[in-house]
């Protein structure tokens, strides 16, 4: 079930139309970006209640675009779906055959980890079942968990458990998992929990949520390399959209929705040395954005998509595009 699936449409649909003496219409071929594509439950919308539209979806998971392709089947002609992560956006573009003077009017980011690879249990991502420690989106390259945790110096595990799963006790569990990997090296999920458990006191245990969370949070994003990617990602969305163009960034953690944070917080101020009278021409603001903030889900909601809780979501509009400096 998508998440935020209606307010999305809210944010992204005044993009894909356009204002003409006989009312408001569908724009032709207008450009959707789904930069994660997923299980194509947003795009499928998109597609179906936008039927002049062009969908371009990334995806770096090959067994989420099968399944997706299968789904969008019925909008074959206006579909281009391409195996790669999000940072590759500009090359995906290339590959998608999309000149750098056509228009990509709208663009969704839906990040973190997908409904479909939380419940698979062979892929590792779900701390709730025991499984191969593997965490890879795309399972055709990279380091897997089980490799992370059986090669890093403790140095380097203490760093990822603290900066990327925000983890009070990131030094014991390092600790922990330097000392049992040196009598059995990880491979699977429930030793991981097992160890968890028994470096975390029992007192914080019993709050915050399952103890290993933060822990299998923490691979995840440096498995998948997710920080780095979508720092080099925001601005290349930002750059390939369109006068009137839009982008919504769905976080499901803090860090993620810091880095979406940063990254439009420029884009939507005057370059305009202040005390001037006038704005400056092309020193104006590039963005104007269109939540206060970052929102998120209603009670209803996350009633009806549970998977919606965590959600922060954030949108912008481009209104001009800067001279360079």
């Amino acid at each position: 079930m998508p998440v935020l699936l209606h307010r999305a449409d809210e944010l992204l649909g005044p993009a894909l139309r356009e204002e003409t003496s006989t009312g408001t219409v569908d724009i032709d071929d207008a450009i959707y970006v789904d930069a994660t594509l997923g299980l194509g439950g947003h795009a499928e919308h998109f597609l179906h209640n936008y039927p002049r539209m062009r969908l371009i979806g990334l995806d770096r998971d090959t067994e989420a675009l099968r399944l997706t392709r299968a789904r969008l089947s019925p909008f074959t002609d206006r579909i281009t779906l391409v195996h790669s992560r999000y940072d590759e956006l500009p090359e995906a573009l290339d590959e998608a055959r999309l000149a750098r003077t056509e228009s990509v009017r709208a663009i969704l980011f839906d990040l973190g980890v997908s409904s479909m690879q939380l419940d698979e249990q062979d892929r590792g991502f779900a701390y709730s079942v025991d499984a191969p420690l593997d965490m890879r989106m795309d399972q055709s390259r990279g380091l897997t968990a089980a490799e992370v945790l059986n090669t890093y110096s403790h140095g380097d595990l203490a760093r990822i458990l603290k900066v990327y799963g925000e983890e009070r006790f990131a030094g014991r569990i390092a600790s922990e998992v330097v000392r049992r990997r040196a009598q059995q090296p990880f491979d699977t999920s429930a030793r991981l929990v097992e160890l968890i458990y028994d470096a975390i006191p029992a007192a914080t245990r019993r709050t915050g949520g399952h103890p290993a969370k933060r822990t299998f949070q923490a691979l995840r994003v440096e498995v998948n390399g997710e920080l780095d990617s979508l720092r080099t990602a925001v601005p290349a969305a930002l750059d390939a959209l369109e006068v009137g163009g839009r982008v919504v960034f769905m976080s499901y953690q803090s860090l993620e929705d810091r880095v979406v944070k940063q990254e439009l917080a420029p884009r939507t101020v005057s370059r305009t040395p202040r005390g001037l009278p006038v704005e400056l021409p092309g020193m104006g603001p590039e963005f104007r954005l269109l939540t206060r903030g970052a929102e998120r889900a209603t009670d209803e909601e996350i009633e009806e998509n549970p998977r919606s809780a965590p959600v922060r979501m954030r949108a912008a509009e481009r209104i001009a595009r800067r001279s360079a400096a």
